[in-house]
Order: C-alpha cells, then structure tokens, then sequence
C-alpha cells in the first residue's frame, strides 16, 4: 500500500518521538489519521529495525474484543518486549473504555512510546484532560488542504482543480475514486453517515435523529452566516417544528465534537473582546457539506469560498475569529502565537461598492498586521492597494504562511 506523505504534520509529530509524551492525534473520521500512524510507524522501522510496534485498530475485526481497559492490560502485557524500544499504536482509542487509566500506567512506568488517535474531542475534555493532564499533546488532523489535494489526485494547480477541490472536499480516500458525483458523493454520503451514526448519535445518545439531520442542513445552506441557537429555534417554530434551544445547543456541540462542524465566535477587533451571543459555523469537508444537498455551485460559491478559507487558516495554525469592527464585519482574524491576520472573502470585486466594502473595512483595522482580500478575480499576480493584498483564492490556498 503506497502512503502519499503529508509531512505537514508527520514531521510536527516525529519531532516528539522518545520525547516521554503522549501523542494524541485528533481529527474528523477519514480525514487520514490512520495513515499518519502508519507513516510514523513505516519511519520509525526505518530508523530502527529492531523496535517492536504494537499496532491496535478499533476499526479492525481482530481488535473488536478489546471493549475495554479489563481486555487492553493483558493484550498489552504479552506485546510489550523488555530490553527494546517498545512504540504503541491505538487507532480510534475512544472506542476503548476506560483507556486513559492504560495509558498513564504505561506512561508512568516508561513502559513504551505512546501515540493514538481519536474522533472526538469529548475525548480530549474529559478523559484525557482529566486523567493525563500535562501527559499529552495533540495534533489536531484535517482534511486535505489545496495543495495536498493536488497531489493526492495528480492534478494540475487550474481553476478546474480548484473547482474539484471545492465541490468534493479533501477526504484522501477520494484520491482512489473517479471524482464525479455519482462515485465521489457515494462515498461521502457513506462517510457522513458513519460519522452521524457512531461519532454523534451513539456517542452522545442522540434521540431525535431527524431533527439532526434537518439541523445539518441548516448549517450547510447557512454557512458563513450569523447563526444563534435562538434564531433557528423561532425559524423552526414557524415551520411548526418545536425543538428547545437547549436541544439544539447540545446538537450543535455533538456535531462539533465530532469535528464535523467547527464553531467560530465573534471578536471584537480593537479590544479583542470575544462575544457570547452570535457565531458561525464551518465543515470541515466540504465534500460532507455538499453531497447531502443538491449543490448549486453558482448560489454556493461564496459559502464555498468562505468555508475553504476559513479550513486554510485553520490548517496553518490560527485560531479563527468572526472579526467586528463597530458596525462592520472582518470575515477573518486569525492569531497564532500573538500575530493576527485579516481576511475578507468576496466572489468579486465588480464596483466600486464592493471594492470599498471588501478593502475598505480592512483598511479602517490601525495596525499593521497582514490583511487580505481573497476573491475569484483574473489576477496576473497578487496585487496590492493601499498595503491589502488582494490574492485568487487558488493563490491563498496554496500558501504555507502568510
């Protein structure tokens, strides 16, 4: 089996090997984390042909009857070698209850090199925050990014890629399959209901399934809008349908729990005061977004824009913001170790309306960070106005820092 590298993260992850830490590696399901595993492993054999790897996957057969701690101690006792470098692999640990005792005993005993993942970030604000705090490190794995995609799929970098990439999002199994909508939405609508199933339903006991499902197509028709538990619980009631805001609050979080929706709060530009009452939220596939929905690329492309955007600057390590500025709105501000960037996202800039909607709002920002205008624009490079740079969205998605 050819494992197409993304050092993106494998080289992130390595530099923590023999470090004495937990490496949690986190992530929607599909979005390739068992094949990071599988890179680390190949590496580290490499490195070091004698070491002994212990490899578990919950979504294997063979691996079903571990149900739990009582069942993971002694598999584990006879695969531990003494007098080696023992490396332990555990695929989806949250299927395993009670694992996070296994792994501070195996931790405190320096017994073996420890890395797993998991498909749900209940996992990191309970068990492991609760039992392994300062034990651990996470790495958190997203969907294929532009430039992987290109690569995954041997693509050439064209707006016809581009379009690809928006419609069918960056799930790596796609890489094997004919990326039409007949093949490739298949196979998503598969993905999303295994993840509904399993990382929502089951997980977080979920009763109202239908309700669920409409909630999800609410966000994926309202993406990049203002969204309130509120506002949809009154849109619902005029369409007859009585679900409690609370309801939809603890839905909302399942859905992000299981990363497949991410939630991005408001922030207040000159202060930097986060607001508690308004947010938006972001797939993070785009694929999941569209195959459940009939996909109108002319009506969508501005929620496609906006999402790809926000998943970029996720991927580069920001933590993402609705930017607001008095009464204006700054689609993006991104921060990482203290350095901020802004963006606005428009399809294009045809008038002088919205150039002046679009730059203006970013000019009105007095600092001097990065600010960018990304749209669809015929650009023979980036350009410039008054410092804004203004990139195709090909261009912003296919950089490694901005």
């Amino acid at each position: 089996m050819e494992l197409l590298n993304r050092s993106w993260y494998s080289n992130r992850i390595k530099s923590f090997i023999g470090k004495g830490i937990i490496k949690v590696i986190t992530g929607q399901r599909r979005v390739g984390k068992s094949y990071i595993l599988l890179q680390l492993m190949q590496e580290i054999k490499n490195d070091n042909p004698n070491a002994n790897i212990i490899y578990i996957n919950k979504e294997q057969e063979e691996f079903r009857f571990i149900r739990g701690e009582a069942e993971l101690f002694p598999y584990l006792k006879d695969k531990i070698e003494s007098g080696k470098e023992n490396y332990l692999f555990i695929d989806e640990i949250q299927d395993i209850n009670g694992f996070e005792h296994v792994l501070r005993s195996l931790q405190s005993a320096e017994s073996c090199d420890i890395f797993c993942t998991g498909s749900n970030a209940k996992m990191l604000s309970s068990e492991l925050s609760t039992y392994l705090s300062g034990r651990y490190i996470e790495f958190r794995i997203h969907s294929l990014s532009y430039t992987e995609f290109l690569y995954f799929h041997s693509l050439p970098d064209e707006d016809n890629s581009l379009k690809l990439f928006l419609t069918y999002g960056g799930l790596p199994f796609l890489s094997r399959l004919t990326l039409n909508d007949e093949m490739a939405f298949e196979y998503l609508k598969n993905v999303y209901s295994t993840i509904l199933l399993k990382d929502v339903v089951s997980r977080e006991g979920i009763r109202n399934v239908d309700f669920l499902e409409t909630l999800v197509d609410y966000l994926s028709d309202n993406v990049g809008n203002l969204f309130s538990a509120t506002n949809i619980h009154k849109f619902l009631k005029s369409q007859r349908v009585d679900i409690s805001t609370s309801v939809i609050i603890n839905y909302l979080k399942a859905l992000s729990n299981a990363y497949i929706i991410n939630k991005t709060r408001r922030l207040d530009v000159q202060g930097l005061k986060k607001f508690e009452v308004g947010e938006k939220y972001y797939f993070e596939d785009l694929g999941l977004r569209n195959c459940m929905q009939r996909l109108d690329f002319g009506r969508d492309i501005h929620k496609l824009m906006e999402n790809a955007v926000y998943q970029h600057l996720r991927i580069l390590g920001y933590e993402v913001y609705v930017g607001k500025l008095n009464n204006l709105e700054i689609d993006f501000v991104g921060i990482r170790d203290g350095l901020k960037v802004y963006v606005q996202v428009a399809y294009l800039i045809l008038d002088e309306t919205t150039h002046e909607r679009e730059f203006g709002n970013l000019l009105k920002i007095d600092n001097n960070f990065p600010k960018y205008v990304i749209t669809m624009d015929t650009l023979n490079s980036s350009s410039n106005y008054k410092g804004i740079h203004h990139l195709h969205l090909r261009e912003f998605l296919k950089m490694e820092k901005l």
